[in-house]
């Protein structure tokens, strides 16, 4: 078979995103556990019980702004309202700049930079939610 350059061109720049963004590998759930230190101030995994943000139980698979009981921003009412869910792909978009993802959301968090960081958290909370 031959393949066009096209082709090359194509399966390249796909390989180098696999290589660019680590973010959507197999976090280490562990090292995720102490990231999430920085989120606890103000939010849970552990109990359905909301803080300065809603609590993050079961948050893979959820719709935006759907936490009872929590008074949502109306950037992140908005988005949920078209449709977003929160999935690896949303978290690691969020959690790395989340004003710029969700312009007006109420989350003070500047975000995380290292997209390991960002991994192994998405691993802890996926742990957590399998729970």
């Amino acid at each position: 078979m031959r393949m066009s350059a096209k082709m090359i061109i194509g399966l390249s720049l796909l390989s180098g995103l696999a290589v660019t963004y680590p973010a959507f590998a197999e976090g280490d759930a562990d090292k995720g556990k102490k990231v999430f230190a920085k989120c606890m101030a103000c939010h849970t995994i552990e109990e359905e019980k909301n803080r300065v943000g809603p609590h993050l139980v079961n948050i893979l698979d959820r719709k935006t702004a759907t936490v009872e009981g929590f008074k949502y921003s109306p950037a992140m009412i908005k988005a949920g309202e078209e449709g977003m869910v929160w999935d690896e792909a949303t978290l690691t978009s969020y959690l790395t700049a989340p004003k710029q993802f969700i312009p007006g959301n109420k989350m003070i968090f500047v975000g995380l930079k290292k997209p390991e960081d960002i991994s192994n958290l998405i691993a802890y909370i996926r742990s957590k939610s399998a729970q």
